[in-house]
């Protein structure tokens, strides 16, 4: 681009979208794999060998620095003497795990509390006046 001309006019930023990490119902291989390592008494070092990898890309692995390709998915169930669904099974929280969690949250708990006790239309309208308190929050005082 020459110096005499303009720059070129950019689109508005979008907004950032939220990493697929934080959804909660999505496969969770590196915390399954330390779990399924750990029940069976292995080291990292001792299901790289069976598996015939570094160590160290079993540790990228747990530790979400690395994504296993569907092969290694294979050689990881193996050495982890569990089928392919199996394993992917422990990657996926259940869903009560994900009702526990949530209801973890004092808030929640007592909100859901009283939503056991809404109609239909009772729910639609409270769900309706928390989406517009978050689109128009108020500045405090």
């Amino acid at each position: 681009m020459d110096e005499d001309e303009p720059e070129p006019i950019l689109a508005q930023p979008v907004a950032a979208v939220e990493p697929a990490s934080t959804n909660r119902s999505e496969v969770q291989v590196a915390q399954a794999i330390r779990s399924l390592r750990q029940r069976s008494g292995l080291s990292q070092r001792q299901l790289a060998l069976r598996m015939g990898v570094p160590r160290t890309y079993v540790s990228k692995i747990e530790n979400e620095k690395a994504t296993p390709t569907l092969s290694s998915l294979a050689r990881l169930a193996d050495a982890l003497t569990v089928s392919v669904p199996e394993l992917l099974t422990a990657c996926t929280p259940s869903r009560q795990n994900e009702i526990d969690e949530l209801l973890g949250d004092p808030f929640i708990a007592e909100m859901a509390a009283f939503t056991r006790q809404l109609d239909a239309m009772q729910r639609t309208s409270v769900l309706t006046q928390i989406r517009d308190m978050i689109a128009h929050p108020r500045r405090g005082a």
